[in-house]
């Protein structure tokens, strides 16, 4: 059965989960690292950023760590002054040494999230569709800490979708059922751009081997159930306005089908296996700047 925790504007938000859990209550204490994947969003990411002052009231201790991937634009020096007047203390802006993708930006973030002692770490994509908002009713009772992962659901019930077309609505609907009927969970989505992730659950390495691309998710959903990881979802309000979206919905189809096929054949060899284009050994990246809570402010 659904689990009912109280949101900050008095309305239900609605966790539905993959398997019994029993979770703990208190205040929270536990150490976040924001991860803001940015590619091409010079227009979004500042709008990002200065939601995030949000959480300078929150219990907890939060830090961002905006990953650039070598954008055309300038979402570079957009991110960096955004991050400067970001009143939170302790912040990095990290670049990858070449473009390594939606993926690649994820194991960069995990990778450093390990290296910094922190707990958990917070997906919050740079192109401003989604908000941290929807996650904090969760994080202040505690709904994180008796699970692995904690991921948004554009398509279940209680959340909101503006400017989705109804034939993206469809497909994505489709292939949650199809992807959950294979997995034998059920799936409310395939990879918004607002999860929370136990960091601890990437210390095998698991995840290395999963596309770099923007089918990442899509492994790492399958990756999630397949190895018997603590799951659930929950409604976030998504929005598409001047975003410019990098999914071709035929060819992401396409894909998505041959994957199903490759994990219908064998679970165990689909984890296995190399679906990478560019196997690498590391995915190093560069401190561009960082902030912290010892930095004069003058």
């Amino acid at each position: 059965m659904p689990t009912f925790w109280p949101s900050a504007t008095s309305s239900n938000v609605d966790l539905a989960f993959t398997r019994p859990v029993t979770y703990k209550v208190g205040i929270m204490s536990d150490r976040f690292l924001i991860f803001v994947p940015a590619y091409n969003c010079e227009n979004q990411v500042p709008r990002v950023i200065a939601d995030l002052a949000c959480l300078t009231d929150e219990p907890g201790k939060f830090a961002i760590a905006l990953i650039e991937n070598r954008s055309t634009d300038s979402t570079l020096r957009r991110a960096e002054a955004s991050l400067d007047a970001c009143p939170l203390p302790d912040k990095l802006l990290i670049q990858n040494d070449e473009n390594y993708n939606l993926g690649g930006s994820h194991k960069v973030a995990f990778d450093f999230a390990r290296a910094e002692g922190y707990e958990y770490v917070i997906v919050l994509h740079g192109d401003d569709q989604g908000s941290i908002r929807d996650i904090l009713p969760l994080l202040r009772k505690g709904g994180h800490r008796n699970l692995d992962a904690l991921l948004g659901a554009r398509f279940m019930k209680g959340s909101t979708l503006q400017g989705y077309s109804m034939l993206r609505t469809w497909a994505n609907v489709t292939f949650n059922l199809i992807f959950s009927a294979v997995a034998g969970k059920r799936f409310y989505d395939l990879g918004s751009g607002l999860n929370l992730f136990r960091r601890s659950i990437f210390d095998n390495g698991f995840h290395l081997k999963f596309a770099d691309n923007l089918t990442f998710n899509y492994y790492l959903v399958f990756g999630l159930a397949d190895t018997g990881k603590r799951l659930a979802f929950f409604p976030i309000n998504w929005r598409e306005d001047d975003q410019i979206s990098n999914a071709k919905l035929f060819t992401q189809g396409i894909t998505m089908l041959k994957m199903l096929g490759q994990r219908i054949r064998s679970k165990q060899a689909f984890l296995r296996a190399e679906h990478r284009i560019t196997p690498r050994s590391s995915y190093p990246a560069t401190v561009v700047r960082r902030w912290s809570p010892s930095e004069d402010p003058a």
